[in-house]
């Protein structure tokens, strides 16, 4: 397998638990060819995952020094994950189109249950199962299938949206959606929107991370291992992101889900090469 790369990973500047150059350390000691930056953008409200908007010029002045400081021995390169929460506030909007990002990943965390945007009227589809439980029950009456087409057609909204590269964690209402009780991906209320979500990615010509971040302690990648045919028949192109917090996990999940991605088809991953994307053999 070809050297290591990670494109979404987080620091201090949003909810990662290390400073930034503890994981370019990390990265170059382990022979690593490229990291990217990708902290949680700022959003209307401030949750403790998100950057606020006071600190992003410190993040990309802190990202550039790095990327001088170790030029020769590290490609480094600076993003944001970028929340969609409704057609105001996305990858699209001027303020994200206007910052000096090598890259952009867009991804949901959130579902808009009304306006004005605010944590409060927000559901979240991360983090806690109690709250994910909580957020069923009293936004969606109990019903796992409503908040997972609310999360699929959110999904296509984003995608259509545009003004990102790389679709984060495409299917990623699964890690705690599984032990909701009736929740199914290959039931075909789910499968049938899922799979036109694969088609209007294709469409779009948009790279699909495969997110291994719980690869070790779940045995989950998001999107699930059994859609990984379904990206290689669309065509679609794909790279293997640990979106880590800690600096000894940059590379947590790769090598297996490297391993597993050959055996569905794919023989490269498009990455960024001396700046531009490419396609690097597995």
């Amino acid at each position: 397998m070809g050297k290591n790369s990670n494109f979404h990973s987080h620091c201090t500047f949003c909810d990662g638990r290390s400073h930034p150059e503890d994981f370019v350390s990390f990265a170059i000691a382990n022979k690593f060819r490229a990291y990217g930056f990708s902290s949680h953008s700022p959003l209307p409200f401030e949750t403790c995952w998100n950057m606020t908007k006071d600190d992003l010029p410190e993040y990309i002045q802190e990202v550039n020094r790095l990327k001088k400081k170790y030029a020769g021995d590290l490609e480094i390169y600076l993003a944001l994950e970028i929340d969609y929460l409704d057609k105001t506030y996305n990858a699209s909007i001027d303020y994200f189109q206007s910052m000096p990002l090598d890259y952009r990943i867009s991804s949901l965390h959130f579902l808009s249950r009304k306006e004005p945007l605010l944590e409060k009227n927000m559901v979240c589809i991360d983090g806690d199962y109690k709250d994910f439980e909580e957020g069923v029950n009293s936004h969606y009456s109990g019903s796992i299938r409503r908040m997972a087409e609310h999360f699929l057609a959110s999904s296509m909204n984003m995608v259509e949206a545009g003004g990102f590269d790389i679709v984060g964690h495409v299917d990623k209402i699964y890690m705690n959606g599984s032990r909701y009780p009736g929740f199914d991906i290959q039931a075909p209320w789910y499968r049938k929107p899922f799979l036109e979500l694969l088609d209007f990615i294709a469409e779009k010509e948009l790279i699909v991370e495969i997110n291994s971040k719980n690869k070790a302690g779940k045995g989950q990648t998001y999107p699930h291992i059994n859609s990984y045919r379904e990206l290689k028949k669309r065509h679609i192109p794909v790279m293997v992101n640990s979106d880590c917090h800690y600096p000894d996990l940059v590379n947590d999940g790769r090598r297996e889900t490297l391993a597993i991605l050959k055996e569905a088809g794919y023989r490269t991953t498009r990455e960024l090469v001396n700046g531009k994307w490419d396609d690097v053999e597995i």
